[in-house]
């Protein structure tokens, strides 16, 4: 076949995944099965691939460092345009395009976050005889029905949208605008969620330390001591906007100084903080600890100075260039999960609802009555399996389309931002899709189809997987930013 029957293709315009349907999900698991393992999961927000020790970072990060080299560190985990559609992933192992979240609707468009018929990560363990609490940040819904106890949280405190918030109330007009002071939220499973406190500057730099790691230390201390499985996913507020240093922390980052060092020092000090919670709970052994970040850094705060993704081309808003959705992960389970282990494998945010069903042995319970985009990789993090079953990766805009597909060694770019004012710009269409080698050109400067066009079959898997998509929408159409979605009908 032709380049240029390939180039019709692409440009019909319709984008996005294969799938996998079939009944509703089934009933939650009842058979008699051995002790679940307990799951932490640390989610840092906007910190981009090189920013720790074990990424080439220049801060100091001893205990991240510890954790990475207890299990499998991740060099090609890849996550979703913003804050919220990279949740959305984690959440329900679908691409936010499918569940409406790509973006955060403006007034008028709907209501934020995920429909409550969306069945999440929370959900499954909590039918799988878990406790799951969520602190920090949400921002997958801010309405009675969307937060974070509507969608299978025992137990949450921290905010229901995002961390920028905290700035609000320092602007003289803000009280005129009519927008609500931006407020710390709290709630239990069948109980409606409330206010508690401002969320605003003078708690901005302290949240982590006296709110959002206390409460996750007693909790763990609490469900350890009851010899509970639990869930706790600790949505920590750095580097995200308002980036303001922790007192105990400021000016103090040894051998680098600055804003950036700071922050990255109180993370690693954080994360330090909850793997001796679950080593002081005897819990050590039987706890699944995940750490990853939802987006990369730059772009959105280059006052604390600027991306830190590592040897790649762009950031949070300089899309879809590896540096904008490579960022880094890891995850330890000792005696389960290698240990020392550094792969170039493919995962994902949106692998993690799938994988982490199939190590606590509750893989029944994913759905099959709508596309669950994830793999399961449970068999590679047990070290059953060289590979983790995913080969390619696509990355929407948060307009819903597609902007690139990334399969193997080769990345093909359908659209992409324009640096470095990518936000106050259009997406740009090249004339041919843009090919490049990642193996030998991680930064991306050179586009093969310029030079050398007899690589047009390179673009046969995208447009394969593309037309997988096509069809899959046409059974199961993608729900709107802002919709209030039921379910689909006779499905």
């Amino acid at each position: 076949m032709g380049s240029s029957m390939f180039f019709k293709r692409f440009l019909i315009g319709v984008f996005s995944i294969s799938i996998i349907a079939g009944p509703v999900f089934a009933q939650p698991d009842s058979a008699p099965k051995e002790k679940k393992p307990n799951i932490v999961y640390f989610l840092v927000d906007n910190t981009g691939w090189g920013s720790f020790g074990v990424y080439g970072g220049t801060v100091p990060t001893p205990n991240i460092d510890k954790l990475a080299s207890q299990g499998i560190r991740f060099n090609n985990y890849n996550v979703e345009a913003q804050c919220t559609p990279s949740r959305s992933a984690i959440m329900t192992g679908r691409h936010p395009v499918r569940s409406g979240t790509t973006s955060v609707p403006w007034p008028g468009q709907g209501k934020a976050g995920m429909a409550p018929w969306e069945y999440t990560i929370a959900k499954l363990l909590s039918d799988s005889g878990y406790a799951t609490a969520l602190y920090g940040k949400w921002h997958l819904g801010n309405t009675q029905g969307r937060m974070p106890n509507d969608q299978g949280f025992d137990e949450w405190w921290g905010t229901p949208d995002t961390w920028d918030q905290a700035g609000y109330t320092q602007w003289p007009l803000f009280k005129e605008s009519g927008v609500p002071v931006p407020m710390l939220w709290e709630g239990k499973k069948g109980q409606k969620s409330k206010p508690v406190m401002p969320l605003d500057l003078k708690i901005r730099p302290v949240i982590d330390e006296k709110y959002i790691i206390p409460k996750t230390v007693e909790y763990i201390k609490k469900n350890a001591a009851e010899n509970k499985p639990f869930f706790v996913y600790v949505g920590y507020s750095e580097m995200h906007e308002p980036p303001i240093a922790n007192p105990n922390f400021a000016g103090k980052s040894p051998q680098r100084g600055g804003l950036f060092a700071d922050l990255v020092a109180e993370m690693d000090y954080r994360v330090g903080q909850v793997m001796q919670a679950v080593k002081d709970a005897g819990v050590e052994d039987n706890t699944i600890f995940i750490f990853s970040s939802d987006n990369a850094g730059g772009g959105a705060s280059p006052q604390i100075g600027g991306a830190t993704n590592g040897p790649f081309r762009g950031n949070f808003f300089n899309t879809p260039f590896e540096g904008s959705m490579r960022v880094p992960a890891m995850i330890r389970w000792p005696g389960h999960v290698p240990s020392g282990m550094v792969t170039e494998e493919m995962f994902a945010a949106v692998d993690w609802m799938p994988t982490i069903a199939g190590m606590v042995g509750s893989s029944n319970l994913v759905p099959k009555d709508r596309p669950i985009d994830g793999v399961d990789a449970s068999n590679f993090m047990l070290g059953k399996s060289k590979t983790t079953g995913r080969d390619l990766y696509p990355f929407f805009g948060i307009d819903g389309e597609l902007m690139s597909i990334k399969w193997k060694i080769y990345k093909t770019i359908f659209r992409y931002a324009e640096s470095p004012e990518s936000i106050g710009k259009p997406y740009v269409k090249p004339q041919i899709p843009m090919v490049y080698d990642l193996s030998s050109d991680p930064h991306e400067d050179n586009n093969l189809m310029y030079t050398d066009l007899t690589l047009g079959w390179v673009y046969a898997p995208s447009f394969k997987w593309i037309e997988g998509y096509e069809a899959s929408i046409k059974k199961y159409p993608n729900i709107k930013v802002g919709e209030d979605f039921k379910g689909y009908a006779n499905k």
